[in-house]
């Protein structure tokens, strides 16, 4: 499990402690699952915690439990509480992970027109980017409608590529969980050999995450360095 200790939530007025746990899975076909998103953002706040891996085609995690029970949805990752309910959905999850740490600015206040900007990106990369993946990682998929698909994702990273240009980050100098989770969806798509040639701004930019401290942690935590 991971824990958190240092992770409050607010209840009211009441601020109680709780554990926070993540379900995270490392599959040898698949160049770091989805759950690396909130694990890279935990890792960014500086949270204390554990990992326990799951193994999706079993429904079981590697300490014998059934996934099934922890998450209906059958999917990573999963975040637990000290009351045992869960939070699933790593776009939910992240934007939890970061509230519980303003200081490390990951995501601007709630209110902030920054910060629904960075919720657009989430969006974005959550409809437009990781679920057009999903054809490609199923063995079963025609290999016409997989060429259909790859085009199409080439297409959105270019426009990926031209929001990136002259910034640092997907927000300009704010470094926030949109980044990580764009960054987890660029690997696939490096791991799939989509063309992303001529990409210049998101390859300058993607060198630049995986650069962080946190990143690293995360990839090798994960066996993906």
């Amino acid at each position: 499990m991971v824990f958190a200790k240092e992770a409050f939530a607010l209840h009211g007025a009441a601020r109680r402690k709780m554990i926070v746990a993540f379900l995270l899975m490392v599959e040898a076909c698949k160049p770091g699952a989805c759950s690396l998103s909130p694990h890279i953002v935990a890792r960014e706040c500086g949270l204390d915690f554990t990992q326990v891996n799951v193994d999706l085609q079993k429904k079981v995690t590697e300490r014998g439990e059934d996934y099934w029970q922890i998450n209906p949805k059958g999917q990573v990752p999963a975040l637990q509480f000290d009351d045992g309910s869960i939070m699933t959905e790593g776009v939910a999850i992240v934007q939890y992970l970061a509230d519980l740490k303003p200081d490390r600015n990951l995501l601007a206040p709630t209110g902030s027109l920054t910060r629904y900007h960075t919720l657009e990106w989430l969006s974005y990369i959550s409809s437009e980017l990781h679920k057009t993946f999903s054809p490609l990682f199923r063995p079963d998929t025609p290999e016409e409608y997989k060429a259909i698909v790859r085009a199409q994702l080439e297409q959105k990273f270019q426009r990926v590529n031209d929001a990136l240009q002259d910034k640092q980050w997907l927000m300009g100098l704010r470094f926030t969980v949109a980044d990580v989770y764009l960054f987890v969806v660029t690997r696939w798509a490096k791991a799939i050999k989509l063309n992303l040639e001529g990409l210049s701004a998101l390859e300058a930019w993607f060198a630049r995450v995986a650069a962080r401290p946190a990143v690293q942690a995360a990839l090798k935590a994960e066996g993906l360095v």
